[in-house]
């Protein structure tokens, strides 16, 4: 009696919680069902569109991608292997290897000379180019005057022209000035365009400083040295690191404004290793590989230094948002 008593009082509460369980799980079964029968229409549709022609573009794209490189990383390889070649003609590899044509083009070329000369213009091209870039980058973050879009056009200018364009009227203005020829004459026409990519790569960082906080070192007694010093200096040390390791590796690289300017005692090393390729004269093709290999050593080591701190996309400057209440 007792067991019989029990079972109609347990069949109330289970036989409804296993019918739920059963419903629920045809449920969860018909919803996966669904989701599946959704995504696989999409999946057709996805495949018709992009068809047999967007496939066909993929295979050209990246065939012809893999083709610009392979063929950038043959001619680097044969650059390097001819550079350290004793003799390579007329066999798959040289019969020899040597350093010899680097000790032949240190010599030849005086690069201890022309090493120095490149050390001196970049090192002063990047210091007055952060000088004078975060002042004026700061002002065109923080100023409101008219004009100021016509300022910021002026100010880039010498990014968006070919260095040619305005390179031969300076070159022929400075040597009239007596400035042709001489390393201030150099450093002068590299500074043309590296302030304006310092100010460039600085006024994004600038208007992401929170303008308050001027406000509230004037408010402790900090003047305008302390409030730079103490406050917007260490804000801006990752912009001007990032700024000035990018205009040291375009000055490098800088072969128009230098080729115009520089004299015989001021080439830097991309100048000379032109006159090394075109000036008269018998000279070993090994030597002449070996200079281009020094050369682009020195910039690839900045441009993977400079990489370290900043990244290609940082360069956009960010867009400022619109207040909600207009």
């Amino acid at each position: 009696m007792n067991r019989a008593n029990k079972n109609p009082a347990t069949l109330p509460t289970s036989a409804p919680a296993a019918a739920m369980a059963a419903h629920n799980g045809d449920f969860m079964a018909t919803q996966a069902s669904q989701r599946q029968s959704a995504a696989a229409p999409e999946a057709r549709r996805k495949m018709r569109r992009e068809g047999p022609g967007s496939r066909l573009w993929r295979v050209l794209v990246w065939g012809a991608m893999i083709f610009f490189l392979v063929n950038v990383a043959l001619m680097i390889a044969t650059v390097t292997m001819n550079s350290f070649a004793t003799r390579w003609f007329g066999t798959p590899l040289p019969e020899g290897f040597t350093l010899h044509w680097y000790a032949q083009a240190w010599r030849d070329f005086q690069l201890a000379d022309v090493l120095w000369v490149t050390v001196e213009v970049v090192g002063a091209v990047v210091l007055l180019s952060i000088a004078l870039g975060v002042p004026a980058a700061y002002a065109l973050a923080r100023a409101q005057f008219p004009g100021k879009k016509l300022a910021m056009l002026v100010f880039l200018l010498p990014l968006m022209v070919p260095p040619v364009t305005y390179g031969i009227p300076m070159a022929t203005v400075l040597y009239k000035v007596g400035l042709g020829g001489t390393l201030t004459g150099v450093i002068l026409a590299n500074l043309v365009p590296s302030l304006p990519f310092v100010i460039l790569v600085m006024t994004p960082f600038i208007e992401q400083i929170d303008p308050n906080l001027e406000s509230a070192a004037r408010i402790f007694g900090a003047n305008t040295f302390k409030y730079f010093r103490h406050v917007l200096l260490p804000l801006l040390v990752p912009g001007i690191l990032a700024a000035g390791l990018l205009v040291l590796v375009r000055t490098i690289g800088m072969f128009e404004l230098t080729f115009f300017t520089a004299g015989p005692d001021t080439q830097t090393l991309v100048v000379a290793l032109y006159y090394a390729v075109f000036s008269t004269g018998v000279r070993a093709p090994q030597s002449i590989d070996a200079m281009a290999m020094i050369y682009m050593a020195i910039t690839l080591l900045w441009v993977l230094i400079a990489l370290q701190f900043v990244s290609p996309t940082q360069l956009v400057s960010r867009v400022k948002e619109a207040p909600k209440g207009d």
